[in-house]
């Protein structure tokens, strides 16, 4: 007779959470509360997006590194997100930028 084993993961128990931190004391993290956040590729197609001269899908491509279709998906996703994005043609090639009425 063959001896089986047994080929399952040790069960995790949950972890208990921290005692609450007293009012009046410092926190313990340390990454400070001013820390600049990090340029995201989004963040880049907004500034981009929100110049008065708008950026065209190349220079988003160039910028962000990312294929014309993604770039794309990015502008409709922020449209979603509430942006209204205005397509223009200039000299035959289509700027995008965020509409001012957007911006506040």
């Amino acid at each position: 007779m063959t001896k089986t084993t047994n080929n399952k993961p040790k069960r995790r128990y949950a972890r208990t959470q921290k005692p609450a931190q007293e009012v009046g004391t410092e926190p313990t993290s340390t990454i400070e509360a001013d820390t600049p956040r990090r340029e995201t590729k989004i963040g880049k197609v907004i500034t981009m997006l929100g110049r008065e001269e708008g950026a065209t899908l190349d220079q988003i491509v160039a910028a962000t590194g990312w294929q014309a279709h993604t770039a794309r998906a990015a502008m409709t996703g922020l449209k979603k997100k509430g942006h209204t994005i205005v397509r223009e043609a200039v000299d035959g090639i289509s700027h995008y930028r965020i509409s001012a009425a957007t911006k506040a």
